[in-house]
C-alpha cells in the first residue's frame, strides 16, 4: 500500500486540465473515440487509480482493448503520447510544447504515394532531401493539409518559376494558402482556377510594365488580393502600375504597399487618387502646422496625414477651421492628435465642418455668456461665469421655454434677495411648473421664497422608503445630460 495517496473524493473534485493546443490543433481532426480515448487517459495519469490497467480502460469506456490501442497508435503518430510495446502495453502522455519541437515519427507508408508524386514533379531539376520531404510531413500533419493539395502547389510553383524552385517558397504559398482556410483539393482547384481566369489582366499588367515572364504565384495571389479584397478595378491597379514604373520603383511589393494604403485611406477611383496626391504637399504643411499648434513635433508626417489630416478633410473641415480646433485643443490641455480626433468627432456631431458655422456657434455661445454676465451683475453678484451657470441658462431658456422679458422680470424681484441666484432659480422653477409665460401672469402668482440659511435645528424632512428612493433613482436615470 502507498505511504500516501489521494482519497476517492479529492480525486474525484479534482480537475484534468486539457491544453488549448490539443483543443485548437488536434481535437477538431481526430475521430470523436480517439479523443475520448486521449482526455480518459490523462484523467487516469492524475487520479492514482487503483486499476490501472487496458482491461479496465477499455471496459470503462465500452471499447474493445484492439481499439483503445488504435486510437493511442494515432496519437503516437501525432507526438502526444508513446506507446511502450510491453507486456503490458504501457502509455507515456508527451507534453504539447515539447509536441510541437519535437520530430514526430511517420508510418513509412503514409506518405509513400506522396513522395513519389513529389518527386515526378521535380525530376530533372533536382532531388528531394529526406530534410524537406520531413518539412512537407510536418505541415500536412500540423495544418492538416490534404496530400493531393499540396502537390498541386508544388506543380503549380514549379510551373510559374520554370525552375528547381525551393521547398521554403513551396511552404510559404502553402501556409498563407492554410491561413486564409484553403487546406483541400477542392480548395486549391478553385484558387487557382481563379488565378487562370485572371490571366488576361495579369496579362495586361506584365505588357504595361514591359515584364516578359510568367507571373509568379504571389504575384497572382496580390492581384487576386487588390480586386477581391481591397476592391479595386483593373483601371486603377494599371494606374499605380504605370506611375511607379515611371518613378523606376516598380515591383509587386511595392505596388501591394501603394494600394494599401489607398484602400486604408478609402480612395478607390483614380480622381480620387489623383486629388490626394496633387494635394498631398498642401497636407503636409497642413499636418505640420496642426502638430506645431498642438505642441508635437513628428519627423514622418506621413502618419498624421494618412491616419488623421485626410479623414478630417474627407469629413469636409475645412483647413481654416482645423487650425482654430488645433488652437482650442492646445488651450484646453488636449495636446495629442487622438485628442483632437475625439474634439473634432464632437464638432462634426453638431455639424461644425466650416470655419463661418464656427463662428456663429462661437457667437451664440459669447452671447449666451454676456447675457448670463449681465443676469450676474443685475444680481450684485461679482465673479466669471461658470459651467453651472450656463448649464442653468440652458434649462431656463431652452428646456423651459422662459421667455427673455419674463427672465429680466424675474431678475429684478430677485436683485435684492439675500441668495439672488438660488433665489432667482427657486421662482423661474415656479414659473414652469405653473406654466407661467408672461410678465402679467408672473406679478399675479409668484410666490415669495425664503433663501435663510437653516442650521437644521427645526427642520425635519419626510422619511422615504427604500422602494420610493429606487423609484426616484429610476426617473432621473432617464434624463440625459
Amino acid at each position: 500500500m502507498a505511504f500516501c495517496k489521494y482519497s476517492t473524493e479529492f480525486i474525484a473534485n479534482s480537475k484534468t486540465e486539457i491544453d488549448n493546443i490539443f483543443i485548437n490543433d488536434y481535437l477538431p481532426f481526430a475521430q470523436p473515440q480517439f479523443v475520448v480515448v486521449y482526455i480518459y487517459g490523462l484523467y487516469i495519469c492524475g487520479s492514482n487509480s487503483f486499476d490501472n490497467s487496458l482491461e479496465n480502460f477499455a471496459r470503462t469506456l465500452n471499447m474493445s482493448e484492439e481499439d483503445v490501442i488504435g486510437a493511442f497508435e494515432f496519437w503516437e503518430e501525432q507526438g502526444l503520447v508513446q506507446v511502450l510495446k510491453a507486456d503490458p502495453i504501457q502509455v507515456t502522455f508527451i507534453p504539447l510544447k515539447n509536441v510541437l519541437t519535437a520530430n514526430k515519427l511517420y508510418k513509412p507508408d503514409k506518405y509513400t504515394v506522396f513522395n513519389q508524386q513529389a518527386n515526378d514533379i521535380f525530376m530533372g531539376k533536382r532531388s528531394i532531401s529526406k530534410h524537406e520531404y520531413g518539412e512537407y510531413y510536418d505541415f500536412l500533419e500540423r495544418y492538416h493539409f490534404e496530400q493531393e493539395a499540396l502537390l498541386m502547389i508544388m506543380k503549380y510553383c514549379v510551373e510559374t518559376k520554370k525552375s528547381a524552385v525551393g521547398y521554403n517558397y513551396i511552404l510559404t504559398v502553402a501556409r498563407n494558402w492554410a491561413n486564409e482556410g484553403i487546406t483541400t483539393t477542392a480548395q486549391v482547384e478553385e484558387r487557382l482556377k481563379t488565378f487562370e481566369n485572371k490571366s488576361p489582366e495579369m496579362t495586361e499588367i506584365f505588357n504595361a510594365m514591359g515584364i516578359k515572364r510568367a507571373p509568379y504565384v504571389e504575384e497572382r495571389a496580390l492581384l487576386n488580393k487588390w480586386q477581391e479584397d481591397y476592391g479595386f478595378n483593373l483601371d486603377v491597379i494599371l494606374y499605380v502600375c504605370k506611375n511607379q514604373k515611371k518613378k523606376s520603383r516598380f515591383s509587386f511589393e511595392k505596388i501591394d504597399i501603394i494600394l494599401t494604403k489607398y484602400f486604408e485611406m478609402k480612395l478607390f477611383s483614380i480622381m480620387e487618387i489623383e486629388n490626394f496626391e496633387k494635394d498631398k504637399k498642401e497636407l503636409y504643411s497642413l499636418a505640420k502646422e496642426i502638430t506645431k499648434a498642438l505642441g508635437l513635433y513628428y519627423d514622418n508626417l506621413e502618419v498624421v496625414v494618412e491616419n488623421y489630416i485626410l479623414k478630417w478633410i474627407n469629413m469636409g473641415f475645412d483647413k481654416n477651421l482645423l487650425l482654430q480646433i488645433a488652437e482650442f485643443c492646445f488651450k484646453t490641455s488636449i495636446r495629442t492628435l487622438e485628442g483632437m480626433n475625439t474634439t473634432i468627432s464632437k464638432f462634426y456631431k453638431l455639424g461644425l465642418v466650416t470655419s463661418t458655422a464656427f463662428d456663429e456657434y462661437m457667437n451664440g455661445i459669447l452671447r449666451e455668456d454676456n447675457a448670463i454676465k449681465t443676469i450676474l451683475e443685475q444680481l450684485n453678484i461679482t465673479r466669471n461665469v461658470n459651467y453651472i451657470d450656463r448649464a442653468n441658462y440652458k434649462t431656463w431658456i431652452n428646456d423651459w421655454k422662459i421667455p427673455e422679458e419674463l427672465l429680466a422680470y424675474a431678475v429684478q424681484i430677485s436683485k435684492d434677495k439675500d441668495n439672488p441666484f438660488k433665489y432667482l432659480t427657486k421662482v423661474l422653477a415656479d414659473y414652469h411648473e405653473k406654466g407661467i409665460k408672461t410678465i402679467e401672469e408672473a406679478k399675479n402668482n409668484t410666490p415669495i421664497f425664503t433663501t435663510e440659511k437653516n442650521n437644521g435645528k427645526n427642520f425635519k424632512g419626510r422619511s422615504y422608503s427604500s422602494q420610493e428612493w429606487n423609484a426616484l433613482y429610476q426617473s432621473i436615470d432617464e434624463i440625459e445630460l
